[in-house]
C-alpha cells in the first residue's frame, strides 16, 4: 500500500514556508500538501475548506498552532479521514476571555501599524537563541506580510471562535504526535503535557532549546519526529 498523503496546517501569520523542511524531505516518499490558509473567519469552515482540498478518503493530518487548532476541527468534522494526527506547539483550549481581549488588541493595532504587531509577537514566536537569525526573522515577517492585515483579522477571529476540543480527546483513537519547543512562551509544555495525557494513542515530544514555530527552529527534529510518526500512521493504514 503507497504512504498515505500528509497534510500540513500553518499557524497564525505563517504559510505553508512554515513547513518548507518538513515538505522537502517528507515529500520524497508520499504526497505532502501544505497550503495558505484561506482567508475565512471560522475554524469550522476553515475545516470544511480542508476537506475538500484533500484528493484522499484518508490521510495524515498535521498542524501548528492555529493549525493544531484546525486539526483538532478537522477531526471533529470527520475523524473517519484522518488516519493520523500531528499536534505541535498549539492546544486544546478554547480562548479564555483575557486571551480573547488580547487578540482584539492585536487586531485593532493591526489596522494602523501591522508591521509593529510582527515584531511585537516576535520575542513569543522564537527561542532568544533563534532572534538574531536574521535569515529566519526575515521569513517569519515575509509570511506575515503574505497573510496581511485582512487575513490576520479573519484568523484572529477564526481562533477565537473556536471550540473547546478537550472533550474531544478521549476519541482520538488514531496515531497520534504531541509536540512542542520546551520553551514555547505562548502555548507551554503543560498544555501538551495534557493533550498526551487526554489521547491514549499519542505520544509526546519535547524539543531543547525551541520557542514556538518548532518546525523552523528544529527542523531536523521535527522532521525526525513526523517521519517516526508517519511509519506508525502507515502501519496502521
Amino acid at each position: 500500500m503507497s504512504p498515505l498523503p500528509l497534510l500540513l496546517l500553518p499557524g497564525l501569520t505563517c504559510d505553508e514556508r512554515l513547513w518548507q523542511h518538513q515538505t522537502a524531505a517528507l515529500g520524497a516518499d508520499r504526497a505532502v500538501m501544505s497550503f495558505a490558509l484561506l482567508p475565512e473567519d471560522s475554524m469550522v469552515e476553515l475545516a470544511r475548506s480542508a476537506l475538500v482540498q484533500m484528493p484522499a478518503e484518508r490521510f495524515a493530518l498535521a498542524g501548528l498552532s492555529m493549525g493544531g487548532y484546525l486539526a483538532l476541527e478537522i477531526v471533529r468534522q470527520a475523524p473517519e479521514r484522518v488516519a493520523g494526527l500531528a499536534l505541535l506547539d498549539t492546544n486544546a483550549h478554547a480562548d479564555a476571555q483575557e486571551a480573547r481581549d488580547h487578540r482584539r488588541e492585536l487586531m485593532a493595532q493591526a489596522r494602523g501599524d501591522f508591521e509593529g504587531v510582527v515584531l511585537q509577537l516576535l520575542p513569543k514566536l522564537l527561542h532568544p537563541a533563534h532572534l538574531g537569525d536574521t535569515a529566519l526573522v526575515s521569513l517569519i515577517a515575509d509570511m506575515a506580510a503574505c497573510v496581511g492585515v485582512a487575513g490576520f483579522i479573519s484568523q484572529q477571529t477564526a481562533i477565537m471562535g473556536r471550540a473547546d476540543s478537550r472533550p474531544l480527546l478521549k476519541d482520538i483513537v488514531c496515531p497520534t504526535l504531541v509536540l512542542c519547543g520546551r520553551q514555547d512562551e505562548l502555548t507551554p509544555l503543560a498544555l501538551h503535557e495534557e493533550m498526551h495525557a487526554g489521547i491514549g494513542s499519542s505520544q509526546l515530544v519535547v524539543l531543547d532549546r525551541c520557542g514556538h514555530l518548532s518546525s523552523m527552529e528544529q527542523p531536523d527534529e521535527v522532521t525526525a519526529a513526523l517521519r517516526e510518526w508517519l511509519s506508525a500512521v502507515d502501519l496502521r493504514a
